[in-house]
């Protein structure tokens, strides 16, 4: 992934991006509304694991539960350190965004057992260029280029409709599409908040986003691994 150091911050730019942060801010919430009762009721986005409770009981189910946990935490939190890093321009970008590049590998590896290794090289395949856009956003953000930075949000967020996509036609019954849309587009709307105040200085509202990623994407691992435990039953003993 290219490294790009954040050099200097149009004021132009400040705007642009504080601006999408509050439109991020309430297309989250109406994303949540869809699947969940109304977003912000506890100060917090609601989340996927309102859609349903983890029935996992097993030992096996238990560890594949937190397993599932430990890899969406490693998405969100290398995401977290590659936008810090880039928005320092630190060197220590280029070592960061790789470790963030193999854990969507490791995500997909995880499904391999389950839906097998085409579905998961497709999973990881679509990960991947969820991070890719998102680095796309960021040099566009960091060089004012409008119209580059609305061309890589639209192409976001239809990468994150067929990661939707792709989950419901595996799992439909415990994965639905309206449900994996809406937390894809939430877990987008939060992660585009937190770079949007992280490059524009105000880190206390980038550390607080940060806080509303991760709970949102525990529950998001929630639905998943319970989905998968519900549909293999057999493999849970």
């Amino acid at each position: 992934m290219p490294r790009s150091p954040l050099s200097h911050r149009p004021g132009r730019i400040l705007a642009l991006l504080a601006g999408l942060a509050l439109v991020a801010t309430m297309t989250s919430g109406l994303a949540a509304g869809q699947t969940a009762p109304t977003a912000h009721q506890s100060g917090t986005h609601a989340h996927p694991s309102a859609m349903q409770e983890t029935s996992a009981t097993s030992l096996d189910a238990a560890a594949f539960h937190d397993r599932m946990r430990k890899l969406w935490e490693d998405h969100v939190t290398w995401t977290r350190l590659a936008i810090v890093t880039f928005a320092d321009g630190s060197a220590g970008f280029d070592a960061t965004a790789a470790r963030l590049m193999r854990n969507q590998k490791d995500i997909g590896d995880a499904i391999k057992p389950f839906y097998g290794k085409a579905a998961g090289h497709q999973l990881t395949a679509l990960l991947e260029d969820h991070i890719g856009i998102a680095v796309e956003l960021l040099q566009a953000a960091q060089s004012g280029d409008y119209a580059a930075f609305a061309r890589a949000k639209r192409g976001w967020y239809a990468n994150a409709d067929d990661i939707a996509g792709f989950l419901t036609r595996a799992n439909p019954h415990y994965w639905p599409r309206a449900a994996m849309r809406a937390a894809m587009r939430g877990h987008l709307d939060m992660t585009l908040a937190e770079a949007s105040h992280e490059l524009t200085g105000q880190y206390a509202a980038s550390v607080a986003d940060y806080e509303e990623v991760h709970h949102h994407i525990l529950g998001m691992a929630d639905v998943l691994s319970s989905g998968i435990v519900r549909a293999f039953p057999r493999r849970f003993h």
